[in-house]
C-alpha cells in the first residue's frame, strides 16, 4: 500500500541536477584559466610597467644569463679544427699529442678528438691525403675518423 500519490524521486532528471553538472565541468576550467591569466599579469621584471603582460620571447639579451663556461677537452677540440682549416691536420695532431702530454686529464677524450679531427681533413683533403696525415697519436682514432668520414 502507498501512503502517497506521488512518484518517489526521479534520480537524475531534475532542472538543478543538471545545472550542477554542468557547473562541475565548467568551473575548475574557468578557475584554472583565471588562475593563469593573473599569473601572467604579475610584473615578475619588477620594471615600472607594472602588470604588463611578459612572454617568453620578451626576455633581453641583458637579463640572459652567461652560458656555461666549457670544457677543456671541447675548446682544445674546437682549437684544433680550426688548425686543420688553417694548417693541416699533421699540426693538429702534434698539438694534441702535447696537449695531451702536458695535461693527462685530456687523455680520456684523446680518441675522440682525433676522430673528428680524421673527419674534418676527409672533408678538407679527401681521404687519401688526410690519411697520409696519420701518425699514432690516441692509438688510430685518427685513422678511424677518415674511414668513417670516407665510408
Amino acid at each position: 500500500m502507498k501512503h502517497s500519490t506521488h512518484e518517489a524521486t526521479r534520480r537524475g532528471r531534475g532542472p538543478a541536477r543538471r545545472i550542477g553538472r554542468s557547473l562541475a565541468l565548467v568551473l575548475p576550467v574557468v578557475l584554472v584559466l583565471s588562475g593563469t591569466l593573473a599569473v601572467t599579469r604579475v610584473s615578475w621584471s619588477g620594471g615600472p610597467d607594472g602588470g604588463a603582460v611578459l612572454t617568453a620571447s620578451d626576455a633581453s639579451v641583458s637579463d640572459a644569463k652567461p652560458a656555461a663556461p666549457r670544457a677543456p677537452h671541447e675548446i682544445l677540440r674546437d682549437k684544433l679544427l680550426t688548425e686543420v682549416q688553417e694548417k693541416d691536420p699533421g699540426v693538429a695532431l702534434t698539438h694534441l699529442q702535447e696537449a695531451v702530454n702536458g695535461r693527462p686529464s685530456l687523455a680520456q677524450h684523446c680518441a675522440s678528438i682525433a676522430r673528428a679531427l680524421g673527419r674534418a681533413a676527409v672533408q678538407i683533403y679527401g681521404p687519401t691525403r688526410a690519411q697520409s696525415f696519420a701518425r699514432p697519436v690516441c692509438d688510430t682514432a685518427y685513422a678511424t675518423g677518415v674511414i668513417a668520414a670516407h665510408g
